[in-house]
């Protein structure tokens, strides 16, 4: 026989998130991702700095402006009570180390003429997702899905054989960010704290490197108050889109975002073009096959939507 009136209360479960407008969900949402799409005009007058340079200073500017917002949110005590946490500040220190990689070839990228490749790797990154969730996560994976990771897989092998190049930098931004994403999932936090605590642990030897890089010949800087400002503004180009995204996520399905989340490569690619990269016939082909695999993840996606959300009603 057990003594009930020895056992504490049992918190009350906390109040779900109220459900943010659609209107304004998808305005902000999709204004995260047209952020996302157009950041690398922005990265492109980064081009004094090295790549490195311009990664450690996203990482420190994006520190404050982080900690500024959890504390506006109220959500200061979670944010510290998340390093009692010894799983999640691991879980936390490898996603760290592959959102900092993802960081860094994005920049390179940018900064050698190579947007084209980025946008690839974002129009790829969807599918590598259902992909990857087939195999971690056994999660559905349907007929029409596995059309759209083939026509995919094609586009890539295209790319290879008939442009006669291994698309090594789409290719990893896609893997480091789909592996980032599946980490992320496993730690139940706010989004921005776990940012947070990214770009904290990133900071912190972020720090220690500038030192070096700002004192000696190779630091930008202090040669000037412009190149002052545009590294400091790496803090608001990283946490402003995912801030507009979290918003959006509350009020939108995810079939929604689903579809919005290929505003972001899209606009890349037409930088790409804008910017005068190479864009042959075989270049083509490889797009092609990834669109269409788009096409069909995207159908598929909203049928599935539509179909659970009309079971849910009867």
């Amino acid at each position: 026989m057990t003594d009930d009136t020895a056992r504490p209360a049992a918190p009350a479960p906390a109040p779900a998130p109220e459900r943010l407008d659609p209107v304004r969900a998808g305005g902000a949402a999709l204004s995260g991702y047209v952020i996302w799409g157009l950041s690398p005009i922005f990265y492109k007058f980064l081009d004094f700095a090295s790549a490195s340079e311009i990664v450690l200073h996203r990482a420190v500017w994006s520190v404050p402006l982080l900690a500024l917002l959890i504390w506006l949110a109220g959500r200061g005590g979670a944010a510290m009570r998340l390093i009692m946490d010894r799983r999640a500040m691991l879980l936390l220190l490898a996603s760290s180390a592959l959102i900092a990689a993802n960081w860094w070839v994005f920049i390179f990228a940018i900064n050698t003429g190579q947007v084209l490749d980025v946008s690839l790797g974002y129009f790829i990154n969807p599918l590598m997702v259902v992909a990857v969730g087939v195999v971690i996560a056994h999660e559905r994976f349907g007929r029409w899905r596995a059309v759209a990771v083939g026509l995919a897989a094609l586009g890539v092998v295209n790319q290879v054989v008939a442009v006669g190049v291994f698309p090594w930098i789409g290719l990893f931004l896609a893997a480091s960010f789909t592996l980032y994403g599946y980490i992320r999932k496993t730690i139940a936090t706010d989004g921005r704290i776990g940012l947070f605590w990214e770009t904290l642990i990133i900071a912190i030897p972020s720090l220690i490197a500038l030192w070096f890089i700002e004192t000696g010949p190779d630091g930008r800087f202090f040669e000037g108050p412009v190149n002052a400002l545009l590294l400091i503004l790496t803090g608001p180009m990283t946490v402003a889109p995912l801030l507009l995204f979290i918003i959006g996520a509350r009020g939108l399905h995810f079939a929604t975002i689903g579809v919005l989340q290929f505003i972001a490569p899209t606009l890349q690619f037409a930088v790409g073009i804008a910017y005068g990269e190479t864009f042959s016939l075989a270049h083509a082909v490889t797009f092609g096959l990834i669109w269409t695999g788009l096409a069909v993840f995207v159908i598929d996606l909203l049928r599935h939507d539509r179909l659970t959300r009309k079971a849910a009603r009867t």
